[in-house]
């Protein structure tokens, strides 16, 4: 029952982050760039990196550890749904460079973001 309640409560964690900063940045950048879900899919991509290379290669701590900080906080937090959605927004308005910025900024920092936190937290 303990595996549940952790990716409960890292889950209602997670989204309530999301939420906060995703609306925080749409707030102070406006416009039709969805910029906040950018920001939580390239921070959520560097930590997934950072804390799978550590809770796998360097700390091997309790599995909940996992369940809480990667499966229920970074499975809340990251929105790569919204993002597709966003994306697929883009398009049908439009803003057709701008949707293609978005899904090629997106998985190319997401990916340099996640390569970066896995080196972050390498063997020493």
């Amino acid at each position: 029952m303990d595996r549940y309640i952790m990716v409960l409560a890292g889950g209602a964690a997670g989204s309530l982050a999301r939420y906060v900063i995703g609306t925080a940045i749409t707030t102070r950048t406006g416009g039709r760039f969805p910029f906040g879900t950018v920001f939580v899919n390239i921070t959520g991509s560097f930590l997934i990196g950072l804390l799978m290379a550590l809770l796998t290669e360097r700390l091997r701590p309790h599995p909940n550890w996992r369940l809480l900080l990667v499966v229920g906080f970074l499975g809340g937090y990251t929105t790569f749904s919204s993002f597709e959605w966003e994306t697929l927004s883009l398009f049908k308005d439009g803003a057709r460079w701008l949707g293609l910025a978005n899904a090629i900024g997106s998985v190319v920092a997401g990916y340099a973001a996640v390569w970066l936190g896995a080196m972050a937290a390498g063997k020493r």
